[in-house]
């Protein structure tokens, strides 16, 4: 006898019917030409590091007449805005960051980059125009909000560690109240456009930077015997360092170790009193990081004396490790599930070893970074110029997502 097994019908997330979400990507459309026309400005006028007058200016000008209580930072160009919803309740903030890179823009887009030697490379710039738009978004449904949001527009992300001045600036306080969830999401050319990333814990790496000098003696190419030679023993330590991290840390706790430069000597013929190494170390975990700390160090002065030479070690520590909190990080996907649709979520199964300072943000209140896809049409993920190129193209149809989710994460947790 056959039994007929029924097909279980798929269940429906409580967040896809919430009526808070009702309209919201639709209204993140319609602010898409505003959304455009602010990235595009920033694009073209990008500026650097802790001071981007002209950056805050577009900022200003687009919140002005909204209605929110607007900050200006001491020791950076930041912006701070508030907003207050219709009832008392808890804070979420939400972050964007404004600078841009040291690299001459070749991407052959209408509204390249005017200043010479900077670009909007990694995408600041859509961060900044998508987070404005949220702030005017919300602002229209400020009634359905208990509570209140702080918008953190932040320079100085890349490498000048804007988010830890903002912090001691005050922003984590603007709201009045303990922030209750706090969210960031970072636009990526390498993945399907609109496609939004989250994950529990470990999101990107520490990031710490180091120093070599090594000191030999001097002396003639013909007679190396006369001398001490230190590119050699530089040599030695590029490849000591590789072993290290496999002999030294666990498999199970990655560390990413790259030279980037390595500087020696003036012509073929004269060995060099001194030798430098420039580098990265990159880890997802603090133990690891304060194992290479001390590790390196010891390896590169053992090194370099076993050659006869001596070595001084500089440590650059830069961004800590990027943690999402447990709940909020995959909360994050089933929200951009329930709002832009499934095939617009989806989990990150491993973390990144880039590195971020929102991750001081995430040290001090719970919340989650989240990676927007915008690979250009036509183009294979896998093919397009990634962050960081001077020839990157993202998607701009994709900034209306990012609108929706900055928007749907304060509605969520501002029940």
């Amino acid at each position: 006898m056959n039994a007929t097994r029924s097909t279980p019908s798929p269940s429906v997330s409580p967040l896809a019917t919430d009526p808070r979400f009702t309209g919201l990507v639709e209204a993140a459309r319609a602010l898409q030409p505003r959304t455009v026309a602010l990235r595009r400005r920033i694009h073209k006028f990008p500026e650097r590091g802790l001071n981007l007058p002209r950056t805050q200016a577009a900022v200003l000008q687009a919140l002005d007449g909204l209605g929110m209580h607007v900050m200006t930072g001491e020791k950076c160009t930041s912006v701070i805005a508030v907003l207050n919803g219709a009832r008392p309740g808890p804070t979420v903030l939400l972050r964007g960051d404004m600078d841009a890179l040291p690299l001459q823009e070749d991407s052959g887009l209408a509204y390249t980059s005017e200043i010479d030697g900077v670009m909007h490379a990694c995408g600041h710039d859509t961060h900044t125009a998508m987070l404005v738009s949220a702030a005017r978004l919300l602002c229209s449904r400020k009634d359905a909000l208990t509570g209140r949001v702080i918008f953190m527009f932040q320079p100085g992300e890349e490498g000048y560690h804007g988010a830890k001045y903002m912090i001691d600036e005050g922003v984590l306080d603007a709201g009045g109240r303990p922030i209750e969830g706090a969210f960031a999401l970072h636009i990526t050319a390498t993945d399907t456009s609109g496609v939004i990333r989250s994950k529990a814990g470990a999101m990107l790496a520490a990031a710490d930077n180091f120093t070599v000098r090594i000191t030999g003696r001097g002396g003639h190419g013909a007679i190396p015997h006369h001398a001490l030679d230190p590119v050699p023993a530089a040599a030695a330590i590029v490849g000591a360092l590789q072993t290290m991290v496999t002999r030294q840390i666990s498999v199970f706790e990655p560390v990413v170790v790259t030279v980037g430069r390595i500087t020696a000597g003036t012509t073929s013929n004269i060995i060099p009193e001194t030798a430098e190494l420039e580098g990265t170390f990159r880890s997802l975990s603090e133990a690891s990081r304060a194992r290479m700390r001390e590790e390196l160090p010891k390896l590169c002065h053992h090194v370099a004396a076993a050659y006869g030479c001596t070595a001084e070690v500089d440590l650059n520590q830069g961004y800590p490790v990027t943690v999402n909190d447990d709940v909020i990080g995959p909360h994050v996907v089933d929200l951009a599930g329930a709002v832009l649709g499934q095939r617009h979520a989806a989990p990150m199964p491993n973390p990144l070893m880039g590195a971020e300072d929102f991750s001081y943000v995430l040290q001090k209140v719970p919340g989650a970074f989240a990676f927007l896809g915008a690979c250009p049409p036509g183009v294979d993920p896998a093919d397009a110029d990634p962050n960081h190129s001077n020839r990157v193209h993202f998607d701009e149809s994709a900034l209306a997502n990012g609108v929706a989710m900055y928007a749907a994460f304060a509605l969520d947790t501002l029940r």
